[in-house]
């Protein structure tokens, strides 16, 4: 995607989500921190089932800790890889208790300590909770930068530095939802909706096909015409 072209591409996404949020539904900072720990391999929808149940017996760090391991299981098991992610969460609550006052901390390296916290997570929780131009890339958003040429990359961490090199800094706060938003509705992994596409003025996959389509047309006419 040209550089000329980035400005318009995201203004088209703001004008389609003036205020775009995450759907994981939390009501604190440590709140948000479990729902998207939880996330990892699972939809939102399923977290915000699972977290229906689990926020109003325990939403604190001490709480869940006085469920212990088992009793968090209990709330969550219907999340993938439920085990694993309750001994993180389990831990993580202990740490935060310990080291943070029971407080979920602003820093990254120290978001990035806590068990089950990778960059992604930590991405999320500073840009959502404390407003802060990061880029968690997740599964959406790596074929939405790779798939319109926004910012191509081989690794997460590659599309998120390309992203923030290339969007304009009036849009970084936001950009993250709104790619993850067209990434999930729109811009679909097996067959993305092209025809109802706010940004495929811009998007290189889309100009592709609009220009392979007659040659598609031509191919399947010399197909089927008889000899």
């Amino acid at each position: 995607m040209k550089p000329r072209d980035i400005e318009a591409f995201f203004s088209a996404l703001q004008a389609e989500r003036p205020q775009p949020q995450s759907e994981l539904e939390y009501t604190s900072v440590f709140e948000l921190l479990v729902a998207v720990m939880l996330s990892a391999q699972a939809t939102d929808r399923s977290v915000n089932q699972a977290t229906r149940r689990l926020f109003p017996v325990a939403n604190t760090p001490q709480a869940i800790l006085a469920l212990g391991q088992e009793g968090l299981e209990a709330h969550i098991r219907t999340i993938g890889l439920y085990r694993s992610k309750a001994r993180h969460v389990i831990e993580t609550c202990r740490l935060l208790l310990e080291r943070h006052g029971g407080e979920v901390p602003r820093r990254r390296e120290e978001l990035e300590a806590l068990p089950g916290v990778g960059r992604k997570t930590a991405n999320v929780v500073l840009n959502v909770a404390f407003g802060e131009p990061t880029m968690a890339v997740d599964t959406h958003i790596f074929r939405v930068a790779n798939r319109t040429g926004l910012a191509p990359g081989k690794t997460p961490l590659q599309v998120e530095q390309g992203l923030l090199q290339r969007v304009p800094e009036r849009f970084l706060r936001d950009a993250h939802h709104w790619l993850i938003l067209h990434g999930r509705y729109t811009c679909t992994a097996r067959a993305p909706k092209c025809g109802a596409c706010s940004v495929a003025a811009w998007c290189d996959h889309a100009k592709a096909q609009t220009q392979a389509s007659p040659q598609i047309r031509k191919s399947r006419r010399t197909q089927t015409t008889p000899r």
